[in-house]
Order: structure tokens, then C-alpha cells, then sequence
């Protein structure tokens, strides 16, 4: 049996990516940022298909070769309660059954969110335009500067306050731009694509600073995305 190690930073972006912020039960696709907590806390869990020990829910499916309980593809992203309830009923809640939600999880959150292929790039452009429009408003607003309270005191008002907002509006306003995106890339020119693909990167990036708390690693607003659709 493989020896147990703690989850990566690497796959706890994975999975907050792949999730979008939100619980990938299908009946239940809540926000893992919800805004009575203020936006800026997650209450998402990591929850094994297959457990970590030898005993557990969906034990008796576990593989018979060397296996890693805390790779990407052995966990989802769930609510407290959604994860409560796969674990308690587990033989309604097979292992197909839930990474099969897995595969399934962005197309059912894009049909509760209304996302859809447009016929032309004026729709595109007013689906994205006020999260983008948001998003830019708070970064002109509340975003870093050299030699500010960032610089000298990570503890003041002016980095908590930006830290809720890009973990309670930010990203969440991140993912959902790129799934409109994605969905209507059709309509983007070879330009459009180019800047969405240093987006996407940069979008991850600041998923791993303030998600998974690996710094360094990301890349800047390709401000070209600004005009996409236009």
C-alpha cells in the first residue's frame, strides 16, 4: 500500500479550480464562499472517494494495487453537508456515482448559472462586462501598492479588506467570466484567445496565493482581455 502524505497545494488548486467555488453535488452547487461569512472564508471540504485507512465509506472499493488516497482524482470538493451526507449513506454514493459528478460539475453549474453560447459577440460581451467591470473597480480600489500599509503592515485594514474582496468577489467573479468565456470562445478572435489562455494563468495564480497560500507563482491581468467581444 502506498504511504499516506498530506494533500498538495498543487491539488488543492486543482480541485478549487475545478470546482469554481462551488460544492460539486449537483443537487447542491452552493458557493463555497458564502456571503454571510463575508465572502473571504471557505467552508469547502476535501472529501476521499476512497478513504485514506482500510476501513471507511467505499472502503470495500478500494483498488488492489499501490493506492494514493490524496491525489486529485480521489477527492472532490463538497459543502460540510453535502460531505456529511456521502459519507454517512455511502452505498447510495458510489465511487463512479461521485467522480462522475466530478466530470459532470462545470456543465451542471454553467446550466444553474445561466451560461450559455451566444450568437453573437455583443451577448458574449454583456455577459462578461460588469463582473470584468467589478473586478477592475476593486482592484483600482483596494489592490497593493508599493511602500503602503502591504509593504510595512500585513495586518492592516487596507490588506484585509483586500483579501475579502478577492476571495469573496474576485474570484468568484474570475471563475465565472472564464466559464462564460469558455462557452463562447467560438466567437473570440485568435487575439481574444491568446490573452484568455495568460487569463486562465492568471487567474490560477491568484488562486494559489489565496486559496492554497503558495506565493509567487502567478502572473498579471493580461489587460488585453479587457476588450474581449468588442
Amino acid at each position: 500500500m502506498a504511504e499516506h502524505k498530506n494533500i498538495s497545494a498543487e491539488t488543492k488548486l486543482r480541485l478549487f479550480s475545478a470546482s469554481a467555488g462551488h460544492c460539486q453535488r449537483p443537487e447542491c452547487l452552493e458557493a463555497l464562499f458564502p456571503q454571510e461569512m463575508g465572502g473571504d472564508k471557505h467552508i469547502a471540504e476535501m472529501a476521499h472517494v476512497i478513504p485514506r485507512g482500510l476501513r471507511g465509506p467505499r472502503h470495500e472499493e478500494r483498488p488492489e494495487e499501490d493506492f494514493d488516497p490524496n491525489t486529485f482524482d480521489n477527492l472532490i470538493l463538497l459543502c460540510p453537508t453535502c460531505h456529511t451526507i456521502i459519507d454517512k449513506d455511502p452505498g447510495a454514493y458510489s465511487r463512479n456515482l461521485l467522480l462522475s459528478w466530478k466530470q459532470t460539475h462545470l456543465t451542471n453549474l454553467a446550466h444553474r448559472q445561466g451560461i450559455k453560447a451566444y450568437d453573437s459577440r455583443d451577448d458574449a460581451r454583456k455577459a462578461v462586462a460588469s463582473r470584468m467591470a467589478e473586478n477592475k473597480a476593486i482592484w483600482e480600489k483596494f489592490a497593493p501598492v508599493d511602500g503602503t500599509a502591504f509593504e510595512y503592515d500585513p495586518e492592516s485594514q487596507a490588506v484585509q479588506i483586500w483579501l475579502q474582496r478577492v476571495r469573496g468577489v474576485i474570484l468568484p467573479n474570475h471563475y465565472l467570466i472564464q466559464s462564460i468565456i469558455e462557452a463562447n470562445l467560438h466567437l473570440a478572435t485568435d487575439a481574444e484567445q491568446s490573452a484568455f489562455a495568460e487569463y486562465r494563468e492568471h487567474v490560477r495564480g491568484l488562486s494559489e496565493r489565496h486559496i492554497c497560500g503558495v506565493a509567487g507563482n502567478g502572473i498579471r491581468f493580461p489587460w488585453e482581455l479587457e476588450g474581449i467581444f468588442t
